[in-house]
Protein backbone atom coordinates (compact mmCIF):
# COMPACT_ATOMS: atom_id res chain seq x y z
CA UNK A 1 0.00 0.00 0.00
CA UNK A 2 1.49 3.37 -1.20
CA UNK A 3 2.14 5.73 2.11
CA UNK A 4 0.24 9.04 2.23
CA UNK A 5 1.14 12.16 3.45
CA UNK A 6 -1.14 14.65 4.99
CA UNK A 7 -0.33 18.40 5.48
CA UNK A 8 1.08 19.04 8.59
CA UNK A 9 -1.14 21.12 10.73
CA UNK A 10 0.12 24.84 10.47
CA UNK A 11 1.79 26.00 13.62
CA UNK A 12 -0.16 27.67 16.53
CA UNK A 13 2.55 29.83 17.45
CA UNK A 14 4.59 32.70 15.57
CA UNK A 15 6.93 34.93 16.55
CA UNK A 16 9.17 37.84 15.10
CA UNK A 17 12.09 40.70 15.97
CA UNK A 18 10.85 44.09 14.38
CA UNK A 19 13.07 47.38 14.85
CA UNK A 20 11.88 50.28 16.72
CA UNK A 21 10.87 52.13 13.74
CA UNK A 22 7.76 53.50 12.19
CA UNK A 23 7.15 50.76 9.46
CA UNK A 24 6.62 48.06 11.64
CA UNK A 25 3.50 48.14 12.61
CA UNK A 26 2.97 47.28 9.25
CA UNK A 27 5.24 44.40 9.27
CA UNK A 28 3.62 43.27 12.20
CA UNK A 29 0.25 43.35 10.58
CA UNK A 30 1.82 41.32 7.72
CA UNK A 31 3.16 38.57 9.83
CA UNK A 32 -0.30 38.28 11.80
CA UNK A 33 -1.67 38.26 8.02
CA UNK A 34 0.82 35.53 7.36
CA UNK A 35 0.15 33.08 10.64
CA UNK A 36 -3.52 33.67 10.65
CA UNK A 37 -4.36 33.09 6.92
CA UNK A 38 -2.47 29.67 7.45
CA UNK A 39 -5.77 28.48 10.32
CA UNK A 40 -8.73 27.52 9.08
CA UNK A 41 -9.99 29.60 11.90
CA UNK A 42 -7.73 32.19 11.10
CA UNK A 43 -9.28 35.18 8.94
CA UNK A 44 -12.70 36.21 10.53
CA UNK A 45 -9.90 37.42 13.75
CA UNK A 46 -7.63 39.30 10.98
CA UNK A 47 -9.26 42.70 10.93
CA UNK A 48 -9.85 42.85 14.71
CA UNK A 49 -6.29 41.44 15.25
CA UNK A 50 -4.57 43.47 12.73
CA UNK A 51 -5.47 46.90 14.75
CA UNK A 52 -4.94 45.40 17.85
CA UNK A 53 -1.24 44.41 16.49
CA UNK A 54 -1.12 47.38 14.72
CA UNK A 55 -1.63 49.87 18.20
CA UNK A 56 0.50 47.49 20.01
CA UNK A 57 3.71 47.51 18.33
CA UNK A 58 3.04 51.50 17.75
CA UNK A 59 3.22 52.06 21.60
CA UNK A 60 6.07 50.13 21.69
CA UNK A 61 7.72 52.36 18.91
CA UNK A 62 6.43 55.80 20.27
CA UNK A 63 6.62 55.58 24.28
CA UNK A 64 9.17 52.84 25.06
CA UNK A 65 12.09 54.32 26.83
CA UNK A 66 14.86 52.23 25.71
CA UNK A 67 18.06 52.66 24.30
CA UNK A 68 18.91 52.18 20.68
CA UNK A 69 18.87 49.58 18.91
CA UNK A 70 16.65 47.35 21.19
CA UNK A 71 14.44 45.33 19.24
CA UNK A 72 10.59 44.82 19.83
CA UNK A 73 9.74 40.98 20.34
CA UNK A 74 6.44 39.96 18.56
CA UNK A 75 4.40 36.50 19.40
CA UNK A 76 1.03 35.12 18.20
CA UNK A 77 -0.85 32.12 19.23
CA UNK A 78 -3.89 30.28 18.67
CA UNK A 79 -5.31 28.38 21.34
CA UNK A 80 -7.09 25.01 20.54
CA UNK A 81 -10.29 27.19 21.02
CA UNK A 82 -9.31 29.53 18.07
CA UNK A 83 -9.07 32.71 20.75
CA UNK A 84 -6.02 34.92 19.45
CA UNK A 85 -2.82 36.20 21.64
CA UNK A 86 -0.76 39.07 20.58
CA UNK A 87 2.07 39.76 22.83
CA UNK A 88 4.36 42.71 22.16
CA UNK A 89 7.91 42.73 24.21
CA UNK A 90 10.15 45.67 24.31
CA UNK A 91 12.52 47.28 26.96
CA UNK A 92 10.90 49.81 28.94
CA UNK A 93 9.60 48.78 32.11
CA UNK A 94 7.43 51.23 32.49
CA UNK A 95 3.76 49.75 32.17
CA UNK A 96 1.32 51.73 29.78
CA UNK A 97 -1.39 54.12 31.26
CA UNK A 98 -4.95 53.82 29.67
CA UNK A 99 -6.13 57.48 28.69
CA UNK A 100 -10.09 57.55 29.42
CA UNK A 101 -10.61 61.51 28.77
CA UNK A 102 -11.24 63.24 25.97
CA UNK A 103 -9.12 65.66 24.38
CA UNK A 104 -8.38 67.61 21.14
CA UNK A 105 -5.35 65.25 20.60
CA UNK A 106 -6.47 62.45 18.67
CA UNK A 107 -3.22 60.46 19.54
CA UNK A 108 -3.02 58.14 22.65
CA UNK A 109 -5.92 56.29 22.23
CA UNK A 110 -4.73 52.88 21.52
CA UNK A 111 -4.91 51.22 24.96
CA UNK A 112 -8.43 52.64 24.99
CA UNK A 113 -8.91 50.37 20.99
CA UNK A 114 -7.12 47.60 22.72
CA UNK A 115 -9.55 47.58 25.94
CA UNK A 116 -12.72 47.99 23.62
CA UNK A 117 -12.44 45.34 21.51
CA UNK A 118 -10.14 42.55 22.58
CA UNK A 119 -11.70 40.00 25.17
CA UNK A 120 -8.70 40.63 27.40
CA UNK A 121 -5.54 42.62 28.17
CA UNK A 122 -3.06 43.19 30.59
CA UNK A 123 0.93 44.16 30.81
CA UNK A 124 3.14 41.66 33.00
CA UNK A 125 7.39 42.39 33.37
CA UNK A 126 8.95 39.92 31.01
CA UNK A 127 10.62 37.28 33.13
CA UNK A 128 14.35 36.82 32.76
CA UNK A 129 15.02 39.61 30.67
CA UNK A 130 14.06 43.70 30.68
CA UNK A 131 11.64 45.23 30.00
CA UNK A 132 7.25 44.44 30.12
CA UNK A 133 4.78 43.20 27.61
CA UNK A 134 1.34 43.84 27.31
CA UNK A 135 -0.54 41.36 25.97
CA UNK A 136 -4.55 41.12 24.31
CA UNK A 137 -6.73 38.24 23.74
CA UNK A 138 -9.23 38.43 20.73
CA UNK A 139 -12.14 34.99 20.94
CA UNK A 140 -13.82 34.54 18.11
CA UNK A 141 -16.54 35.17 19.29
CA UNK A 142 -15.51 39.11 20.01
CA UNK A 143 -14.52 39.08 16.06
CA UNK A 144 -17.27 38.03 15.05
CA UNK A 145 -19.13 40.94 16.87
Amino acid sequence: MPETHSPSPAPSEQTCWLPRHPKSPRAARRELRDFLLRHPAGEPLLPIGELLVSELVTNAVRHARAPRGRLIFVRFLLSPDDTLRIEVHDADSEKPSLRLAASADESGRGLLLIQELATQWGCCPRVGGIGKFVWCHLSPDAAAA
